[in-house]
C-alpha cells in the first residue's frame, strides 16, 4: 500500500551539495528526511513560493517531454531503499495506459510539487524509516537529538552570514533565503528548548 505524503519542510543548511527535505505522512504524524541536490531544493523552494526559476531544471524538461508526448503524470512513488538509496517511481497516464518511469527522488518529488502531482511512500519504506517511540522518554531523545541538530544548522547559517566576502558575492535572493531558513532554525529550536525544559 502506498501512504499519501506531504512536503512538510526544506531545510537548506548551506550552499553545499546536499540539502534536506522533510515528507510527512498527510493525516499521521510519520516523517523522513530526504537528501536532494542544492539545484532541486532551490527549485522546490521557488516553486512553494510561487516563483518561477530562471532557468528550467531536468523534471522541467521532464514534464514537457510527457506533456508533448500526450501524457500526465498521476503520482509519485518512492516505492524502494536500497543501501541508503531511495528509489522512486513516475505513474505517467499515456494514451489509455500507465507508464511507470524510474527517476531520482529529487527530480520525482520537484515534479510532483511543481504540478501539484500527488506524491506517495509505500508503505514498506515508510515503516523502515519511522519507527514510533515507544515512551515518553524515547520521544523526549528525539527532541533532544533534534535540538543538537538545530544548533549544527543555526552555527552555519551564522558563520555564513557573518562572511563579509560570502554576502559581497551571494546574490540578495541568497541571502534573503538563508536570513528565513536561519529565523525558522531559531524558531524550531526555542521551541523544541522550552518543551524540554517543560518536561525533560
Amino acid at each position: 500500500m502506498d501512504v499519501p505524503m506531504e512536503l512538510a519542510r526544506i531545510l537548506i543548511t548551506e550552499y553545499g551539495d546536499q540539502q534536506m527535505i522533510f515528507l510527512r505522512e498527510i493525516g499521521g504524524e510519520r516523517a523522513f528526511p530526504i537528501l536532494i541536490g542544492i539545484n532541486e531544493a532551490l527549485a522546490i523552494d521557488r516553486r512553494l513560493k510561487g516563483q518561477t526559476p530562471p532557468r528550467p531544471m531536468t523534471h522541467d524538461l521532464l514534464a514537457n517531454v510527457i506533456d508533448q508526448m500526450g501524457g500526465h503524470i498521476e503520482r509519485v512513488v518512492i516505492n524502494d531503499l536500497r543501501q541508503h538509496t531511495f528509489i522512486a517511481t513516475l505513474y505517467v497516464h499515456q494514451n489509455g495506459r500507465t507508464l511507470e518511469i524510474d527517476a531520482r527522488p529529487s527530480d520525482a518529488i520537484a515534479l510532483g510539487v511543481a504540478l501539484k502531482t500527488p506524491i506517495f511512500v509505500a508503505e514498506k519504506v515508510l515503516n523502515d524509516l519511522v519507527k514510533a517511540p515507544q515512551s515518553k522518554e524515547d520521544r523526549l531523545q528525539l527532541l533532544r537529538d533534534r535540538l543538537i541538530l538545530l544548533e549544527q544548522t543555526i552555527d552555519q547559517f551564522r558563520q555564513k552570514l557573518a562572511d563579509e566576502t560570502f554576502r559581497d558575492d551571494a546574490p540578495d535572493e541568497q541571502i534573503e533565503q538563508m536570513e528565513a531558513h536561519l529565523e525558522a532554525a531559531e524558531a524550531e529550536y526555542e521551541a523544541i528548548r522550552q518543551v524540554l525544559d517543560k518536561l525533560g
